[in-house]
């Protein structure tokens, strides 16, 4: 089924009601109030379809006088930083989910809250996503499909919540094949491997909001679960391959950043090598014209310089040929 993916996230509306409309056949008959939802979501074949912006308690109890939502979904909606989950309270589910989006290279993330219920479905936003206004658009031109009922709703925001991890991924690509492009040319400098752990840490962090929806949707599709027709359950078992291709891009992702950092240690590694070589091939040279000269420096009789007539050039012609043989020795081992 075609996925909807939004890479630029929209500018975020006024904290609230984003919208509240009634669906019959796949179709949105009427925009309504909160205090009217209760009513319309008991008529057969009619879905209310709520999203809701960073709330406040009395607009979630607003919503939970509608549809008798349970106390401590409510808490948990209203106060975020829960872990993914899925909890069943009477005939009604309550769905937590982690979004992503990259701001200023760093992961960072929000949460949507979904009611799910005979004949309605909430949304509850927190923190950084992108709207679902895109999920709207897309499937009200798919009446078809969207008549399917509030159980493919929840389908449509779960896929579309999965499909929106990959370009985050997609962006940290780019910088982590930059990476890999330059770490063997020179060693990492104390910045480039700050941001390489704080790139393993984002990843670490993203895999572990998307991996507990595997979960989500394998309860999602099992028999325990009334609410969820069994034609939906290949919709949610294809969101769930979504989250292990997220997953193995994670993970991948991750095993080329510690490469990355082993090879910059490596070739870091060879270069102080290749320098100690370098520093040690030249004091060896050295040493030759020193420990002669300390010779001639301590003024004993017999000294060639002093006795020959030559003394002094062939002394000079003997160092410089001592070291220029192990000059070209040296330089031909590779260490010059």
């Amino acid at each position: 089924m075609e996925n909807v993916r939004n890479l630029t996230p929209a500018p975020a509306p006024t904290s609230g009601i984003i919208a509240c409309g009634v669906y019959t056949a796949g179709r949105r008959i009427a925009d309504i109030p909160i205090e009217e939802a209760g009513e319309w979501a008991k008529k057969s074949g009619h879905v209310v379809w709520i999203g809701l912006l960073e709330p406040d308690r009395n607009l979630l109890l607003r919503v939970q006088a509608q549809f008798h939502l349970h106390e401590l979904a409510i808490e948990d909606a209203e106060h975020p930083h829960q872990r993914p989950k899925i909890e069943q309270y009477g005939d009604a589910l309550f769905i937590v989910a982690r979004t992503a989006q990259l701001i200023d290279g760093r992961v960072t993330f929000g949460e949507t809250h979904l009611f799910v219920g005979s004949g309605y479905i909430v949304s509850v936003r927190h923190g950084p996503s992108t709207s679902y206004a895109a999920v709207r658009q897309h499937w009200e031109s798919c009446p078809h499909s969207l008549a399917k009922g509030e159980d493919f709703v929840l389908y449509a925001i779960l896929d579309f919540i999965v499909d929106n991890y990959m370009p985050v991924l997609e962006q940290i690509e780019d910088e982590v094949e930059a990476i890999e492009d330059k770490v063997l040319l020179k060693p990492m400098t104390g910045p480039d491997i700050e941001r390489l752990y704080m790139l393993r840490r984002d990843l670490l962090r993203l895999r572990n909001a998307a991996l507990p929806l595997v979960e989500v949707c394998r309860r999602l599709t099992s028999a325990e679960l009334p609410q969820i027709h069994t034609a939906m359950h290949p919709l949610f078992r294809d969101v769930t391959d979504h989250i292990r291709t997220v997953q193995e891009k994670i993970d991948s992702l991750r095993e080329v950043l510690a490469f990355a950092f082993e090879a910059s240690l490596l070739v870091g590694q060879s270069q102080e090598t290749a320098n100690t070589k370098k520093l040690a091939s030249w004091a060896a040279i050295l040493a030759v014209p020193t420990a002669l000269a300390g010779i001639y420096g301590m003024n004993f009789d017999g000294m060639p310089e002093l006795k020959m007539e030559y003394g002094y050039p062939v002394v000079l012609a003997t160092i410089a040929l001592i070291c220029a043989f192990l000059y070209w020795r040296f330089r031909k081992n590779g260490w010059l």
